[in-house]
């Protein structure tokens, strides 16, 4: 690879790196907003099918990028990527809790309580966000690159969900039983949102193939890479 094109892929994946770090924080700061779409109206045990956190909304953006560095720059790339996310996350936490250790002035537009209000279940949310990513992300990347071996770099849709699927059950069901083992919402919703959180992001995951196609398809032509082939940085 000459040495335009090599800067050229790094700057690209830089770009796809902040995307997938801003997705994943910005996730974990709003997710105490719960919204309803509502397609249908359908119940699952106490709540209506998609009862869900704001927070859900940026954080299959992610796992569209992982797939995508996945299947342009390999898997190292990918797991470099999920490690920032990590320190990201965790780094987002140190700056809540000192800002909310600060006390707010008498001409502050926000006060001490609405501040705890908004931002003092974030750590929570964050430890438990994570725990589940740690888990969802790895598995992603790892059946991804499975279902790619098997299937010699053909079939791009069918490791871009299979893996995608396992992997959003996965990161729903640890991010939603935390919740509730942190008390942050009750146990007796914890099938309604799991269900509902994971038929929306598998929605979104077969949503997403197109672009995932359209993006490796770019990838492909701009550097003369072969079907299966990665970019070698």
């Amino acid at each position: 690879m000459i040495e335009k094109d090599r800067l050229l892929a790094e700057k690209i994946y830089l770009f796809l790196a902040a995307l997938f770090i801003t997705s994943l924080v910005v996730s974990n700061l709003i997710f105490q907003k719960i919204f309803y779409w509502h397609p249908f109206d359908v119940r699952v045990f106490d709540n209506r099918l998609f009862e869900l956190s704001v927070g859900i909304l940026p954080y299959p953006i992610t796992f569209l990028i992982t797939d995508l560095i996945s299947e342009i720059y390999g898997q190292k790339r990918a797991n470099m990527v999920v490690v920032s996310g990590i320190f990201a996350s965790f780094f987002s936490i140190g700056i809540i809790l000192l800002a909310d250790a600060l006390p707010a002035i008498a001409i502050s537009p926000i006060d001490d309580q609405t501040f705890k209000k908004v931002f003092s279940l974030t750590p929570l949310a964050v430890l438990a966000s994570m725990l589940a990513y740690l888990f969802a992300q790895f598995i992603d990347i790892r059946l991804y690159h499975f279902w790619k071996k098997l299937t010699a770099g053909k079939h791009l849709w069918l490791r871009n969900n299979l893996s995608t699927f396992s992997s959003q059950f996965v990161d729903t069901f640890t991010v939603i039983g935390l919740l509730c083992l942190f008390d942050i919402i009750p146990w007796s919703a914890f099938l309604g949102l799991l269900i509902s959180g994971f038929v929306f992001k598998v929605l979104v995951a077969a949503f997403d193939t197109p672009f995932l196609y359209f993006f490796v398809g770019l990838f492909r032509k701009r550097f003369n890479l072969a079907a299966g082939e990665e970019l070698n940085l």
